[in-house]
């Protein structure tokens, strides 16, 4: 049997028991699901200075025994407004590894790079994620200033290979 989208889980970070979207800044991986609610409403105050706040997730295989293979992540929808974006990056940890935590939503994590990456072929490569296993991934939401306060969603897919 194939890995299906439901084999695909989106996992906060934060610790094992975190089930506050805002507080997914990295470490261990919660067992509560990530969210398109991952970021806050644009409030006045951010959207009139401009604002980037960060969220660490894991995607976690839960397939009980395929691995899934050549993994990519993407953001096939992203932001109604025009003055806020999201961006994705690779956690700096191994696979079914504890992320880096940083020391608030303003604090960017250390050696990530961050991908608009609208399709598959644009998106941004996880390896090999092990039949129960996760990896870490870093979300970026930049809010240019002067921009209309805002309810953002945006929308993460991951698709990869299994073994013949």
């Amino acid at each position: 049997m194939p890995i299906l989208t439901t084999d695909i889980l989106y996992r906060l970070s934060g610790g094992a028991a975190n089930s506050t979207q805002s507080a997914s800044l990295g470490g261990a991986k919660s067992s509560n699901a990530a969210t398109a609610a991952i970021f806050d409403d644009v409030s006045s105050a951010e959207s009139s200075a401009g604002d980037i706040e960060y969220r660490c997730i894991y995607v976690h295989n839960n397939h009980g025994s395929l691995s899934l293979n050549n993994a990519v992540l993407w953001l096939p929808v992203n932001t109604p407004s025009a003055s806020t974006v999201v961006e994705a990056g690779l956690g700096t940890s191994a696979i079914n590894a504890t992320e880096q935590t940083v020391a608030d939503e303003n604090t960017a994590p250390s050696g990530v790079t961050f991908a608009a990456a609208a399709t598959k072929g644009a998106g941004v490569a996880l390896g090999n994620i092990p039949a129960g296993q996760h990896r870490a991934v870093w979300l970026r939401r930049t809010v240019t200033a002067a921009a209309a306060a805002a309810s953002d969603s945006f929308t993460i897919r991951v698709e990869g290979d299994t073994a013949a």
